[in-house]
């Protein structure tokens, strides 16, 4: 018994192991002392600072020590602040690995609350993974060169989303309220809706120029003209199903109806985590909940 007990444990670290090896850490600068890291999960923005490093997201616990180490590349200083787009495991894994390195985590009210529960339902608290410093609608943090502004948009990818905004650098981090060139993921569970969603991309189009480099939660860096396709895509397909809604269409109607998302099936937004079924559903949902 005690060697199948070491030989399953055994497997597990090698499995754990083989996963991290296998995901491959880029980080890209997109700005003075502002870079876009990729690895696992929602992308990571980065930027080098007089305090040290400030990073948005933090993707999975099992993949902390790899992206601290690529973060050398960077700078030797350590990772001072980590602010949360949303409470997402995929954002937010690496929280306790970061807090027990020192830094400091932030992020809009709802997320904090949203992970309280979650592990309250799973009998694992765990303080250190937790934003110690919460928001309602907005922050400012000032640096030597460099202001930043959180913005808390309501109900859109959940109901604790932050857009963070680079305002030197001219740099937007939108977490998941922007999946550039693919169907988002809407979590109507935790609060998220289409109509919120819209109006996130609304408000981040409101913040930007055409020379703002967005980093969306998943995807590649993008532009003004990547969200506005993305927007365009988000009106469209709702005000199609909306009229499906008024003429009496069922939700499995809906959802079947292939037309409703074709011309944006064929221009490839349906290849990633949402496929265009689940993107027809979803709104569906959204719209007559």
């Amino acid at each position: 018994m005690k060697q199948l007990f070491f030989l399953g444990t055994l497997f597990i670290h090698l499995l754990s192991f083989a996963q991290q090896k296998e995901v491959t850490i880029t980080i890209d600068p997109i700005a003075e002392n502002i870079y876009m890291l990729t690895g696992q999960g929602g992308n990571i923005g980065i930027f080098k600072n007089e305090k040290g490093l400030f990073i948005i997201d933090d993707q999975f616990a099992r993949l902390s020590e790899k992206i601290l180490t690529n973060l050398k590349t960077i700078s030797d200083q350590p990772v001072t602040m980590v602010i949360n787009t949303h409470f997402h495991g995929d954002h937010t894994g690496g929280n306790e690995n970061m807090s027990n390195q020192g830094a400091t985590i932030f992020a809009q009210k709802n997320v904090r609350t949203r992970m309280q529960n979650r592990q309250r339902e799973k009998g694992n608290i765990s303080t250190a993974s937790l934003p110690v410093i919460t928001f309602d609608e907005g922050l400012q943090l000032y640096f030597d060169n460099e202001n930043i502004q959180a913005f808390h948009v309501h109900n859109a990818h959940t109901d604790g989303d932050a857009l963070i905004y680079f305002a030197t650098g001219n740099v937007l981090h939108m977490g998941d309220t922007f999946f550039n060139g693919r169907y988002p993921y809407i979590d109507l569970n935790s609060g998220g809706s289409i109509q919120g969603y819209i109006k996130a991309s609304e408000k981040a189009l409101l913040l930007i120029n055409k020379d703002t480099k967005i980093i969306p939660g998943h995807g590649p860096l993008a532009t003004k003209k990547d969200l506005e396709i993305f927007l365009s895509m988000l009106k469209e397909i709702t005000s199609k199903i909306q009229k499906e809604i008024d003429a009496g269409k069922s939700e499995e109607e809906v959802t079947n109806n292939e037309s409703l998302t074709s011309s944006y099936d064929s221009k490839g937004f349906g290849s990633g985590f949402i496929n265009p079924e689940r993107m027809r559903k979803t709104i569906y949902l959204s719209l007559t909940k």
